[in-house]
């Protein structure tokens, strides 16, 4: 009896171990890839991670990019939450999967940041990856090398990146294969307002590239330049979806029975983020909905920006604390060989919403 009570408690030993390692598939998404420590991903293989049958198929047939798509998701939440951490809504990933929580369904202009960002971090990745010759698929984009202008003396060369193949990678890894003919008709789903909006995100990084040359000529004359395409850091990409993220455009949800004729014929630029509801106000914490609320939350009381102590505090007035800093200063080389400093002390307030 004792024995068969020991095989049941190591059984639930080992589900509650592998529970806490990888979430239940049902529950979470890729995008708890962005969230998870190094090594887990390669370490669980594609079989237990939180993917749908197609993604995990496409793993299974190229594991080598598994490592890539981890720093594709992590170099997304990290830009999301940077754009995002003074806002009332700081792009929090819940302790739980999926790392977003109810946001990632909600249909507003915060799901639609969300997938852009998520899309473009993969390319991003990807595409980097395929420049450092990490992978054996892809390499330097060499399409452009030989042409130019030779009356301006410079061509093409160097290593431009690959953004094609991070790009098509980003589409097979993360859009549905089906095609939905409504969403160009300006009736949307949730799931072709998600497509549209990683594809917009997609397009950022190619928008968004640029041209970096090089000078070759005796004592430095620039007679003859070398060009290449490159990618932009991936903060200025991140910058420009929140542009997109505050003029997004609000689109008609197709599976509501009543809908508004105009907004059906109502063109949408494909470069443009769509969402189908209004963002709540993120005031007050709402367990259900993954919601945090601005309750203890740092503010600037002299902002009159989103960080402002009025608006990041919903109008429930700040607690002001008394901070006490201390830090080296006055530092100086002693000969030999070691450095003096002078410890300072600075007492500083700090505000937070009540």
């Amino acid at each position: 009896m004792e024995t068969r009570s020991c095989g049941v408690r190591r059984v639930c030993a080992l589900t509650l171990l592998l529970a806490s390692v990888c979430p239940l598939r049902c529950r979470a998404s890729w995008m708890w890839l962005g969230v998870t420590s190094a090594g887990v991903p390669e370490k669980l293989g594609c079989a237990n991670l939180p993917l749908s049958a197609r993604q995990r198929e496409l793993c299974r047939r190229k594991p080598f990019l598994l490592p890539s798509v981890r720093d594709g998701a992590r170099l997304a939440v990290a830009e999301c939450q940077n754009q995002f951490r003074h806002e009332r809504w700081n792009c929090s990933t819940s302790e739980e999967p999926p790392v977003f929580g109810h946001e990632l369904t909600s249909g507003t202009k915060e799901t639609a940041y969300i997938y852009a960002v998520m899309a473009a971090g993969l390319v991003h990745a990807i595409t980097r990856s395929c420049s450092q010759g990490n992978m054996t698929e892809c390499g330097c984009d060499a399409r452009l090398r030989g042409g130019g202008s030779a009356a301006e003396g410079w061509h093409w060369g160097g290593c431009s990146d690959h953004i094609q193949y991070g790009t098509w990678f980003s589409r097979k890894f993360i859009d549905n294969t089906a095609k939905n003919a409504s969403a160009s008709r300006g009736a949307h789903t949730l799931s072709t307002m998600n497509q549209h909006n990683s594809e917009a995100g997609r397009q950022v990084v190619d928008r968004t590239m640029s041209t970096d040359c090089r000078c070759h000529g005796v004592s430095g004359s620039c007679a003859v330049k070398t060009c290449w395409r490159t990618m932009a850091p991936f903060e200025r990409v991140g910058a420009y979806l929140k542009e997109r993220y505050e003029r997004s455009i609000q689109v008609s949800d197709r599976s509501r029975k009543k809908t508004r004729r105009k907004d059906q014929r109502r063109p949408v630029d494909k470069h443009q983020l769509i969402y189908l509801n209004k963002s709540p106000n993120y005031c007050l914490p709402d367990r259900r909905r993954g919601i945090a609320g601005t309750r203890g939350r740092r503010c600037n009381r002299t902002s009159a920006g989103p960080d402002g102590c009025n608006l990041l505090c919903c109008g429930r007035g700040y607690n002001t604390h008394v901070v006490r800093h201390v830090q080296r200063c006055e530092c100086k080389f002693v000969w030999c060989c070691y450095v003096r400093c002078r410890r300072c002390e600075s007492m500083n307030d700090m505000h937070t919403c009540k």
